[in-house]
């Protein structure tokens, strides 16, 4: 489980770098975005890896650990979001957005350690392509709970779906570098 710990950090280290620089470009234009626009990023990356998986063959030249990334991303974005609100204008800075985005990681990594010691790391022996499909499955559960308004009955909440997503897109990252 150790190796799984120093694993984690690494790719979201490099999940974190990629975001501090996009900051850095861009600032926090992001802040402008409603989760349901959130939930559809997650989407078009995760049909984009699948297409991937199933295609085999590629037009643009960024394979599906890049796809992955920007899951991780835009799944903190959106717990972010939750947490804060919807800004009508960019309002962070890098400094600010960066200590989220740690406190958001640190919180999801928490739970992938809770959950990993109860399924006895069985996600090493899934294959990538699975995580894709478990990722698009929770996608479809938060824009059932957002076309809910929010509401559910019985059902984990939206972050914890945003959460299992980051935990199940460093998974595929770790097999891919692997």
């Amino acid at each position: 489980m150790q190796h799984t710990s120093a694993q984690y950090d690494e790719v979201i280290a490099t999940c974190r770098e990629l975001f501090t620089h996009k900051m850095k470009d861009y600032g926090s234009a992001w802040r402008i975005l409603r989760l349901p626009s959130l939930t559809d990023q997650i989407f078009i990356k995760a049909q984009r890896i699948r297409s991937l998986q199933e295609k085999k063959m590629r037009k643009v030249d960024e394979g599906e650990a890049s796809e992955f990334i920007g899951i991780v991303n835009y799944a903190v974005m959106a717990l972010i979001q939750l947490q804060k609100d919807v800004a009508a204008q960019p309002d962070m800075g890098v400094e600010e957005a960066t200590a989220l985005y740690d406190s958001m990681t640190a919180e999801t990594k928490t739970l992938m350690e809770a959950k990993n010691h109860d399924y006895g790391e069985a996600w090493r022996d899934m294959r990538v392509s699975s995580f894709t499909d478990l990722i698009l499955q929770k996608i479809l559960r938060v824009k059932q709970i957002e076309d809910n308004e929010g509401k559910t009955t019985v059902s984990e909440g939206i972050a914890a779906n945003y959460q299992d997503m980051i935990n199940y897109a460093v998974f595929a990252l770790i097999k891919l570098n692997s």
